[in-house]
């Protein structure tokens, strides 16, 4: 399943905003790959809603404020940051793209923004290319029954180099994408997630409720087992319940990703910034928080912000620039995020990201 045709060599002056990469990448990716990447669980009532969460709000402008010294720095996971913008874990790149992870790689790095490599990833960790100022995260899916396999990986990422790891606790079973099952979509076999190798088997049932396959499924003593063997942050990614979030402050978590999967998993799940408010009350600034899902433009960065994140990650965006124009048009989607948001920051009289709140923010 390779791409339909080459990536563009040079980015058309017509390709401003992320939706016209968007309305490109289709252009370049197989259906099925396509299918794949664009598709959601069921419906697609979630994958909809998190885009639509964004339009519910408005900025309200300021005038005339003091804006010497602007930036867009942070502090995160340790880490100074030039943007609150990271690359979520995504996998698949070698169906987009020829040069895969490495391309997203570089284009994230022409940006120093921080990539979250999927552990489904087809390039080793090992084989990234790496570049200061932008720190690589690894993305993991714990299992209750291969914490060996698990340490193991989670040694040989550390050896590589990643500075924090992310794990998404939110897929335990599969969604049901029915986009993806109409377009006969299947993994091609030359797509191979290098990190799983010698993981133990799933074992083949049709049932969700097959005892073998719960006991595949992780509990919060895993996150405890997990703090327990790694000094590198831990990021649980895949809360949208304020219950959650206070037990991953409990379970010893570094920091949590507000996420409904892409709206990929539970169809009926709400937007990851509807969920957002009533997490941040539960958590009281306790942990750092970052939203993904839906962020397509500078100013839906600046409304999860207001409304309490830290940063944000973005997924598709990614893919889609990476289909039309290969690392320079990954580097080209961030660049457009982190320029929109600095057009907003200024038009909201907001020198810094602290100066974000809710008091700029009205629903519509």
């Amino acid at each position: 399943m390779s791409p339909l045709r080459p990536a563009l060599q040079e980015i058309p002056a017509d390709v401003v905003a992320l939706c016209d990469y968007e309305r490109l990448a289709p252009e370049f990716i197989a259906p099925q790959a396509w299918a794949y990447l664009a598709g959601g669980s069921a419906d697609e009532h979630a994958l909809r809603e998190n885009l639509a969460a964004f339009t519910r709000w408005q900025i309200e402008p300021r005038l005339l404020a003091e804006l010497r010294g602007a930036h867009t720095r942070l502090t995160l996971a340790g880490t100074e940051l030039a943007h609150p913008i990271l690359v979520a874990p995504t996998a698949g790149h070698l169906m987009i793209h020829p040069d895969g992870e490495k391309a997203v790689a570089l284009g994230a790095a022409a940006m120093q923004t921080p990539l979250v490599l999927s552990c489904h990833a087809g390039t080793a960790i090992e084989d990234l290319p790496r570049h200061p100022g932008a720190p690589l995260w690894f993305q993991l899916y714990l299992r209750a029954d291969a914490r060996s396999f698990l340490e193991t990986l989670v040694r040989r990422v550390e050896a590589a180099g990643a500075t924090a790891l992310v794990v998404t606790v939110d897929a335990p079973v599969k969604g049901i994408r029915n986009r993806e099952q109409r377009a006969g979509f299947k993994a091609p076999a030359s797509v191979v997630a290098v990190h799983m190798a010698g993981a133990p088997p799933f074992p083949e049932t049709q049932s969700a409720f097959d005892p073998r396959f719960i006991a595949t499924f992780p509990t919060w003593d895993d996150i405890r087992w997990l703090r327990s063997i790694t000094r590198l942050p831990v990021w649980l990614k895949g809360v949208l319940s304020p219950l959650d979030a206070v037990l991953a402050r409990e379970a010893g978590c570094d920091g949590i990703i507000v996420s409904n999967h892409g709206g990929r998993t539970l169809d009926a799940a709400p937007s990851a910034l509807e969920a957002l408010p009533r997490i941040m009350d539960s958590i009281d600034g306790l942990l750092p928080v970052i939203v993904d899902g839906g962020i397509r433009r500078g100013t839906d960065v600046f409304t999860a912000l207001a409304l309490g994140a830290d940063a944000v990650m973005i997924g598709r965006p990614v893919l889609h620039g990476l289909a039309v124009a290969g690392a320079p048009g990954v580097a080209h989607v961030l660049k457009i995020l982190r320029s929109e948001l600095e057009v907003a920051m200024v038009l909201a009289g907001c020198p810094t990201l602290a100066d974000i709140g809710t008091t700029l923010l009205k629903q519509r």
